[in-house]
């Protein structure tokens, strides 16, 4: 779920603003020149998977960012791309080989 919420570069965005600090989301809407509607909708989405929680007081309700801390996703990401370095370090040690260049 949280590779879901992350997969959109505007909750990435209020990812990245809510690490500096709570906003509401009004301010947030602002920050992302979108619609209170919109705002709303990208912040149930990360709501939904743990990375954001809301708190209303009053007519204003703020976000900050939630429990949720993606080890299972950062494992994954590092298991993935010692895969990736080990396939190009394979393919670089082939190129060598066939242009006789193994320096």
């Amino acid at each position: 779920m949280a590779f879901a919420a992350l997969s959109d570069a505007t909750r990435r965005g209020i990812l990245e603003r809510l690490g500096r600090g709570d906003a509401s989301l009004s301010e947030l809407a602002a920050n992302f020149e979108m619609t209170l509607t919109g705002i709303k909708k990208h912040v149930q989405v990360l709501e939904d998977a743990g990375l954001v929680t809301t708190e209303k007081v009053g007519r204003v309700r703020t976000c900050r960012l939630g429990p949720y801390l993606l080890e299972d996703e950062t494992a994954w990401i590092t298991k993935y791309r010692q895969l990736l370095e080990a396939r190009l370090d394979s393919l670089g040690e082939f190129l060598a080989r066939a242009t006789g260049d193994e320096s």
